[in-house]
């Protein structure tokens, strides 16, 4: 607890004698730049506190303002991790990140979205989450005119124009743009799937297994915390609690209309676009839904599904 201790009293000092967000002096160019905190979860270290005074790692050339801030800086090339979580093994270099990581166990959620009933342990998918009411899109593609809620996401279209492929099948020469893809793909050469015993469905693994089950079982485990209403996946739950709370998060990019969920956000839009993708087996209509191509199929088939509970005519 004394790692502890030591480090919230040096930043304590450090918050005092700077304000939050520091602006420093680049050694090399003479311009201002943010200092960001170093943060072990990141894909990369993002520490721009070069000074010609204060403290120089004796692993690299960084230099920093205070001692505390070396000290953390140097726990990157010495692998310290002098925090540990009280509920299992996991260590950590800053206190910070031990405390974000603490919540898992908790079930902390400190951050709650100001539209919605919505709560998040880290302030950044708080922020992530707030888009989807606002609508903004901050991150806009670099060949078109689509813009993105996420940079992860605007990266990934990205790829598209630019035809790269960094996810590379371990089994084969396959290549993919998204992790998501090869991992779906990486399946087909994985013989250790799991086969649903009560259809030909199969799973990489157990939980995906379980989940799936509960639709032949007619388990629903989820239940609705505004009603008596229960559910098989906690997805389902979530858009069918939107009734109660209001809460439309997807917002259509042409007009002001809003959504409950996105695939009927996607049947929207196709107003806007034009674009008809269900085309029907007899004839050449086509149709923005399949709702709409099953009616129109009736047509052609006859069907005649609608009883009515007075008489023996069938609509």
């Amino acid at each position: 607890m004394e790692f502890v201790k030591e480090e919230r009293e040096e930043n304590k000092r450090i918050k005092h004698e700077e304000p939050e967000t520091r602006r420093i002096k680049h050694e090399k160019q003479g311009e201002f730049v943010e200092e960001k905190e170093e943060n072990e979860e990141s894909s990369e270290i993002e520490v721009k506190n070069h000074f010609k005074t204060g403290g120089k790692p004796s692993h690299c050339d960084r230099r920093f303002s205070h001692p505390s801030l070396l000290k953390r800086h140097e726990r990157i090339h010495s692998g310290e991790k002098p925090y540990k979580c009280s509920h299992c093994d996991k260590r950590f270099s800053h206190s910070s990140s031990l405390k974000k990581h603490e919540r898992i166990h908790t079930g902390e959620k400190p951050y709650k979205c100001s539209h919605c009933d919505k709560r998040f342990s880290v302030s950044s998918n708080l922020k992530m989450h707030v888009r989807i009411h606002t609508g903004e899109r901050p991150f806009k593609c670099s060949h078109c005119d689509k813009r993105f809620t996420q940079l992860a996401n605007m990266k990934k279209h990205e790829r598209i124009h630019t035809g790269e492929k960094p996810y590379k099948c371990s089994h084969c020469d396959k290549r993919f743009c998204d992790s998501s893809s090869l991992k779906r793909h990486e399946m087909i050469h994985d013989g250790k799937k799991i086969q649903c015993s009560n259809c030909e469905k199969r799973f990489n693994n157990s939980s995906n297994l379980k989940t799936h089950k509960m639709i032949h079982t007619g388990d629903k485990l989820y239940k609705c915390s505004h009603c008596d209403k229960r559910f098989s996946q906690s997805g389902n739950m979530k858009i069918h609690e939107r009734v109660h709370t209001g809460e439309k998060p997807y917002k259509c990019s042409h007009c002001d209309k809003r959504f409950w969920n996105k695939s009927n956000l996607k049947t929207h839009e196709r107003i806007h676009t034009g674009e008809k993708p269900y085309k029907c087996s007899q004839c050449d209509k086509r149709f923005c839904d399949s709702s709409s191509l099953k009616k129109h199929e009736r047509i052609h088939t006859g069907q005649k599904p609608y009883k009515c509970s007075h008489c023996d005519e069938i609509q």
